[in-house]
């Protein structure tokens, strides 16, 4: 079968390898769409970043090869010994988590806190490929009417959903959302599916604030020319937003984050900062805001494909480019890193 294997830094080939076995309580899936993810792009410039440096104490990847690839929609086409939830056939997408089952956190149902957590994509092959093998505990069934292109959008919408559930946010909140990248988008329209009065957006892309116009946004702020403080105050008799999502992760999205919420409000932080930020103690410590963090997601899979099936969220405005696998550095992951303005999510198919 032909799959994207990651080597090393900006090292990603596209080559035949041997199909894989299915084995007891796992299932065959032929890849029918995967979305490209920014860790994806960090594997590729500065990688290794998730994938492990040392073998994975449940799935033995250490470094490359391994093929990339975990935002994915594909049908089974086989089953291994004991699998009763998924027969050939059945259209399905996967929660990429790969736990233990056994430490303090996976008996508590907070798989993403294993002591041992690996992800499909990085400690196990993913679905940069015609075809790949996954655990059965991870796969859901997607219904009829959401799409293979719709099915590669789950795992980001979980992502969101997740944040929204992390950041404590409530029905009738107003929401200030830091970034309108992909995760940003998915965020907002998870906060307006989950009942937020008002959703604000701050983007400096003018390309990425229409788009969250287009999708849901009450009002859009590029902060390089407004002060997107002032203008939410402007919006909300001066109260500003209850909860802000920072979907960039640096300082100058956390203090934009600081700037637009009130009092007793809460920032949730969903982007990854790979640099220390420093917090203006005082300014939180006086109105009494707090800061939560979002890494992932639980089990918030389900809602998501409810989420698409019914229309809450919608994806098309999202999928901006559809590519082949042989296209996969050049057309995808150096496309989204030169030309951020130009997509949100690039769909690859196999």
């Amino acid at each position: 079968m032909k799959a994207a294997v990651w080597y090393g830094k900006e090292d990603i080939r596209i080559e035949d390898v041997q199909e894989p076995e299915v084995a007891p309580g796992q299932i065959g899936v032929r890849i029918r769409a995967c979305g490209i993810c920014g860790s994806d792009l960090h594997e590729y410039y500065s990688g290794p970043f998730i994938i492990p440096a040392r073998p994975h104490p449940l799935t033995g990847k250490s470094g490359g090869p391994v093929i990339l690839g975990h935002e994915f929609s594909g049908e089974v086409v086989k089953v291994g010994e004991g699998v009763k939830r998924f027969a050939a056939g059945d259209r399905v997408t996967l929660n990429p988590l790969i736990y233990c089952g056994e430490c303090h956190y996976c008996r508590k149902g907070e798989n993403i806190m294993c002591t041992k957590l690996g992800t499909v994509g990085f400690a196990w092959d993913g679905a940069f490929a015609e075809y790949g093998v996954f655990p059965e505990y991870g796969a859901l069934k997607l219904p009829d009417s959401v799409t293979d292109d719709m099915g590669a959008t789950i795992e980001p919408l979980a992502v969101a959903i997740h944040a929204v559930n992390r950041s404590g946010m409530k029905t009738g909140d107003s929401v200030a959302i830091i970034g309108a990248g992909p995760i940003g988008l998915f965020v907002l329209q998870a906060c307006k599916a989950a009942g937020a009065v008002h959703v604000y957006v701050v983007e400096p892309m003018k390309a990425r604030l229409e788009t969250a116009s287009r999708t849901g946004a009450h009002a859009v702020f590029d902060p390089t020319a407004v002060d997107a403080g002032k203008g939410i105050a402007g919006l909300t008799g001066g109260l500003r937003a209850d909860v802000a999502f920072d979907c960039v992760g640096n300082q100058a999205s956390f203090d934009t984050a600081v700037k637009v919420t009130g009092r007793r409000a809460t920032i949730c932080v969903v982007g990854l900062a790979l640099k220390p930020i420093e917090v203006p103690f005082i300014r939180l410590w006086g109105h009494e805001k707090q800061i939560r963090f979002s890494s992932g997601y639980q089990d918030e899979f389900s809602t998501a494909i409810a989420y698409l099936e019914d229309g809450r969220v919608r994806v098309d405005d999202l999928i901006t480019g559809h590519i082949p696998l042989d296209d996969l550095v050049e057309g995808g992951i150096k496309e989204l890193k030169e030309h951020p303005d130009r997509h949100v999510k690039i769909l690859v198919h196999p």
